[in-house]
């Protein structure tokens, strides 16, 4: 047991390389689909079958609980497949490494992120809105210059917890199994997880699960950026601890308060507040006690921050490996 789990720790620092190294490799994803559009076109092949408006929100409820109970089942068992088929061979640690960095979402944030901050400076506030509509749920016609910013820094916040920690944290506690489903769970939430009349019903299951499967990640998520403000400059590590344990629990989410509110500390912003989405308008309090209006500096502040993060999160994961490196040597 010892020796696979540190076998998992190397072959997870191999996946966070790959993935800081290529990115989404649009090149390769423009050939062959990815594993998330997979999921995303089963999840919407079920969707149209089972969630028929002419049926009762209990019929629909059921169906979506069969939806997620199904996927996520068929996702771990993929998975499984294949670790067993890449288990004790190179170039089997090789396609796991590469399905580790393939599910990972690191460079990819940081990229989509900062087009929001360059669209901001270079061409006002409409490119800003356009930037950031690739990465936000609200209507970000309503947004001004620092809601934009904002949003684009909630996004980054909240996302390094979905995007990065969680799977690894899922993938260290069950390997590609748990990496499997993870994604599929968080796929689920993003496409049906809603609470318009449509998905209110269906996606009930997909936003429970996903509330409980992110419960772990975005509280340490919170942590590393309180830990990663110590080593930025102007950060502010205690603020970020402060504000983080005072505000989490207003967001309207139980789980993305948490980075987002670490994030407001170590900067010096408020974050969230009132906003608005295609189901309406969502009255939630601030994040934070700094100032709302959000500049394209912040954003780059903020990115340096999750940089950090992103750091200690792998330093973390190679500490682990050399301590169960050298237990094993013992």
């Amino acid at each position: 047991m010892a020796a696979a789990f540190s076998d998992r720790l190397l072959l997870l620092l191999a996946g966070l390389a790959i993935d800081a190294l290529l990115g989404d490799m649009p090149a390769l994803f423009a050939a062959v689909p990815h594993p998330v559009a997979l999921a995303g076109r089963a999840i919407a092949v079920l969707d149209r079958k089972l969630n028929r408006p002419e049926r009762g929100e209990r019929r629909r409820r059921t169906r979506g609980i069969i939806t997620v109970i199904v996927l996520v089942a068929a996702a771990s068992g993929i998975g499984w497949i294949v670790h067993l088929v890449c288990r004790g061979t190179l170039v089997g640690a090789a396609v796991e490494a590469f399905a580790v960095g393939v599910l990972l979402a690191q460079r990819s944030l940081d990229q989509h992120v900062a087009s929001v901050a360059t669209a901001l400076r270079t061409g006002g506030l409409l490119a800003g809105r356009r930037a950031v509509s690739h990465i936000v749920g609200r209507d970000p016609r309503q947004l001004d210059a620092s809601g934009v910013a904002r949003a684009a820094i909630e996004s980054l916040a909240e996302n390094f917890s979905d995007g990065v920690v969680a799977p690894v944290f899922w993938y260290l506690l069950l390997g590609l199994p748990g990496l499997f489903a993870y994604k599929t769970a968080n796929t689920l939430d993003s496409m049906i997880g809603h609470q318009s009349p449509r998905y209110r019903a269906f996606g009930w299951a997909a936003a429970r699960l996903d509330d409980l499967v992110n419960f772990v990640p975005a509280r340490l998520s919170g942590f590393l950026f309180a830990a990663a403000a110590a080593f930025a400059a102007n950060g502010r590590p205690h603020r970020a601890v402060v504000i983080m344990l005072r505000d989490a629990k207003k967001h309207r989410s139980p789980n993305a308060g948490w980075p987002e509110a670490a994030m407001a500390g170590a900067l010096g912003l408020a974050l969230a507040g009132p906003r608005h989405y295609a189901e309406g308008v969502v009255n939630d309090p601030w994040l934070g006690d700094g100032r709302a209006q959000a500049t394209p500096s912040d954003i780059g502040r903020a990115l340096r921050l999750y940089r950090l993060a992103g750091l200690l999160l792998a330093g973390l994961v190679a500490g682990a490996w050399l301590a169960a490196h050298v237990t094993r040597l013992a």
